[in-house]
């Protein structure tokens, strides 16, 4: 028998269905792996019993004749997700022995789709980082190495890098992500997986611990564009407990996969041609393009014109909503409570945060108090907001002549564990490409396209129209066929 945990979610569901293994077969499988896998800190918890218990109701359900989209498949939870009944820490020490009474909206509808927990993924702490190095639990480390004779420890990306890291691993063959400015794509393209952030408010925030909310999305992350389709179709959908959500039936992503773009145009930003930009990036970009005309697109040259605008904008508005929503962790109603001898309710509130938060989150929650201040709200915030609009009518415009666009989702192929933490602006600049569909609110894709010189996987950026997931997933496929990535990492952990 093939090795089960090379298979995709498509291939362990349709497998599952037709007898070819049981489903609890599927969970040994995958839960022996992520035993036998600490080395790479992709889980913060590890939930075997639960991918077992939903394993023996998938085959249950098989043998009754009453199987559910997800039956069979096990998948990971980034540790953003409220569960009921399992530690949810979003990473950080503020959180840390947190056991939620309640599950995320998300997780829920993947629990009802018949998918089985293997654990809880790793990630920066509270969603803050780009590397899944700002975790209370340590590093998360990618299974990439680079071919350079070295032994180098790489980042996974973040702030999904436990998500990212695992299906690479092969750990799981699927993994929920959330991505406020390239938290999906970035960690995918970092790991040669796929990964899709759908339109703000296809998939519910409730249950999710908050970092920006309005640029916070759930999406799936997996090993090929089909799962990702299969993924999302079980994790979307109206929730009248988020003000946010989308009122709009849930599309069949999957069965209107189609990688023939007849008719369809597919444009290039002209400003994501940065100078200095590595060459190995350029020249998947050129491949890329040379892909989608092979299936069947025009290509023309395109204008965001505020696109060098997107990145400080960001680094206002994320920070500030930030700073909002973690005024919440204070040591009185839930988390960490740091009560010092003879302390009063100040000394309470300071020791808690001090103790409680990381230095990332602490940068971040002060940029965003200081912005939001008096004095600086509307020289700050205010125009952040106004840039944020002109970069959403960008879009329109472009959106007025094609289809959906192409770029490269990061500007470097994975880099060394320590390589730029000192350096706060350098690690914000790996999301340059990412942030500007993240502020529009509009659905982006990661589609891993070639190796490096240093054999490191690069990933393409499919940018759609908003509610036009279809439309992303098929650019994606069309890469994805004619990419025909299928290269992995060598097993080291």
């Amino acid at each position: 028998m093939t090795d089960l945990t090379n298979l995709t979610v498509a291939q362990i569901r349709d497998g599952h269905r037709a007898g070819d293994f049981s489903a609890v077969e599927v969970a040994e499988a995958f839960n022996a792996n992520v035993a036998g896998a600490k080395a790479l800190n992709a889980f913060i918890v590890e939930t075997p019993e639960h991918a077992l218990a939903a394993a023996k109701q998938a085959d249950a359900d098989r043998a009754a004749g009453s199987l559910k989209p997800l039956s069979g498949v096990p998948i990971g939870m980034k540790d953003l997700f409220c569960t009921n009944g399992v530690q949810t820490t979003a990473a950080s020490h503020m959180l840390g022995g947190f056991v939620p009474r309640y599950e995320s909206t998300v997780s829920q509808k993947l629990w009802d789709a018949g998918a089985g927990m293997l654990g809880k993924l790793n990630l920066d702490q509270f969603a803050m980082g780009s590397s899944n190095e700002t975790s209370y639990f340590g590093n998360v480390i990618s299974p990439w190495k680079r071919k350079d004779g070295g032994n180098a420890a790489l980042a996974p990306g973040g702030s999904s890098g436990g998500s990212s890291s695992a299906i690479a691993a092969r750990l799981c063959p699927a993994a929920t992500g959330t991505d406020t400015g390239g938290s999906i794509r970035q960690p995918a393209a970092f790991t040669g997986i796929t990964g899709i952030k759908p339109t703000y408010g296809r998939c519910s925030r409730w249950g999710i611990v908050a970092f920006a909310s309005s640029l916070d999305q759930a999406g799936p992350m997996a090993r090929d564009v089909r799962d990702c389709a299969i993924m999302l179709e079980n994790m979307a959908g109206f929730d009248p407990k988020d003000a946010t959500s989308l009122d709009m039936p849930v599309p069949n992503w999957e069965a209107a996969l189609s990688s023939d773009l007849k008719g369809k145009t597919v444009g290039i930003p002209k400003e994501y041609r940065l100078e200095g930009i590595d060459p190995d990036i350029d020249a998947m970009w050129d491949a890329g393009i040379a892909m989608l005309k092979d299936a069947g697109a025009a290509v023309v040259e395109i204008s965001l014109p505020h696109t060098k605008y997107a990145l400080p904008a960001y680094y206002i508005i994320a920070p500030a909503e930030a700073s909002s929503n973690l005024a919440r962790y204070d040591g009185v109603r839930y988390g960490l409570r740091d009560l010092p001898d003879g302390a009063g309710l100040q000394d309470m509130y300071a020791a808690t945060r001090a103790d409680g938060f990381g230095p990332e989150v602490k940068r971040r929650i002060m940029i965003g108090t200081y912005v939001l201040s008096a004095g600086f709200y509307d020289a700050y915030y205010t125009q952040a907001q106004k840039v944020r609009t002109l970069i959403a009518r960008d879009f329109d415009a472009a959106f007025a002549v094609c289809d959906v666009i192409l770029a490269p989702t990061a500007p470097s192929a994975a880099f060394g564990l320590g390589e730029k933490m000192a350096d706060p602006l350098a690690m914000y600049l790996n999301d340059v490409f990412a942030v500007p569909a993240s502020l529009a609110g509009l659905p982006a894709m990661s589609v891993p396209a070639a190796l490096n010189r240093e054999g490191l996987p690069l990933g393409l950026q499919i940018i759609g129209k908003a509610f036009d997931e279809q439309g992303v997933l098929n650019a994606g496929l069309a890469i994805e066929e004619r990419a025909g990535f299928t290269a992995r990492a060598e097993k080291w952990w």
